[in-house]
């Protein structure tokens, strides 16, 4: 009879066990089944196609036992749309240059859904191109010169000439060239540029291919770079997402992380390869051998693209926009910035 009684409570304590795994496997899963990621137009997204192209999340998801989570991607245009998208949930992860992010995360700071970034993925140096023979640094505009950039005192390029401007004009004269800006897509301000002048555009400033490109043309010459102004190699491009997603969906946030390493690292042995995606995915009108070329290009032997996750001088930016009354909070260190899985990389 012990025996008996002894089998069938092992019977009951192992329905029991079922029935609790039962309940807890969907809890175990409970993460998203399809991960939302957004990037923008340009070779500066290249880690993000790479992502896509060879279905990176999808494989570091199953190797988490997320089973068959998909990844879906989206193009937008504009960091404003980016931020509108993820506060929205209608993405779970954006990418874009530093002042949209910067915004957003200062805009929730102290929020019950932070937004923070989850790690770098592109550092290239952009230029700041002319047209005009009399222009032979920044003191050399005039009031006749327009400066093509993509939005006018909130683009990376915008925030970047206001810095050079503080240095040739003293701090207080950060807007001086401000007035000379007019906000233009990147192809178009390049198509402007190279007319020559007869569109009024004397000078834009950009970053590979555009700047690349422009360079070949007789007549064109650089002013200045982003790596002038910023003191050395600085990010470009981060990704980021909520506070609230991460802890909803900690697996599949660190697969995406783990998928955007895996992107860089590809990139960086396999160049040609890597360029191939690219024209596949957006590199209409360009050729793997042009593609590559850029991918290798360098100023005075400092590469002028490199894909890394490390947020190198972040805080320049931050820095710069606190001071100038466009961010609430001056982050104490580049870790305040990013969630803690980011706080092992290089960055400054």
């Amino acid at each position: 009879m012990k025996s008996f009684h002894h089998c069938r409570l092992s019977v009951v304590a192992a329905l029991a066990m079922a029935i609790v795994s039962s309940l807890a496997g969907p809890a175990a899963r409970a993460e998203v089944a399809e991960v939302r990621i957004a990037y923008q137009y340009g070779l500066v997204y290249l880690p993000i196609m790479v992502m896509q192209r060879l279905q990176l999340v999808e494989k570091r998801a199953k190797g988490a036992g997320l089973g068959d989570l998909t990844a879906k991607y989206s193009v937008l245009s504009g960091g404003n749309t980016m931020n509108d998208a993820l506060l929205s949930d209608s993405i779970h992860f954006g990418s874009g240059g530093i002042p949209p992010f910067l915004t957003l995360w200062g805009r929730t700071l102290g929020t019950s859904n932070e937004v923070k970034g989850v790690a770098g993925f592109t550092a290239a140096n952009m230029y700041l191109l002319t047209n005009n023979p009399e222009v032979k640094s920044l003191r050399d505009f005039g009031s006749k010169d327009k400066i093509a950039l993509p939005a006018v005192k909130v683009s990376v390029q915008a925030i970047v000439l206001q810095l050079a401007a503080a240095k040739a004009f003293g701090e207080a004269g950060y807007t001086k060239l401000d007035s000379l800006t007019v906000s233009m897509p990147n192809p178009d301000a390049a198509a402007a540029l190279m007319s020559g002048g007869a569109t009024g555009i004397t000078a834009n400033f950009t970053a590979p291919p555009y700047s690349t490109d422009a360079l070949a043309r007789p007549g064109i010459r650089s002013v200045m770079t982003a790596y002038d102004a910023l003191g050395g190699p600085a990010i470009l491009d981060v990704v980021w997402a909520t506070s609230r997603f991460r802890e909803a969906n900690p697996k599949t946030y660190a697969a995406v992380l783990a998928a955007l390493k895996d992107a860089v690292a590809y990139i960086n042995q396999d160049k040609a390869a890597a360029a191939r995606i690219y024209v596949e995915m957006q590199g209409k009108g360009s050729n793997e051998k042009q593609v590559l070329e850029i991918l290798n290009s360098s100023n005075q032997g400092v590469p002028d693209m490199e894909f890394t996750v490390d947020p190198k001088n972040i805080t320049k930016y931050s820095d710069f926009l606190h001071k100038t009354g466009r961010l609430p909070s001056r982050p104490g260190s580049w870790r305040d910035l990013f969630f803690r899985e980011a706080h092992d990389l290089a960055g400054s």
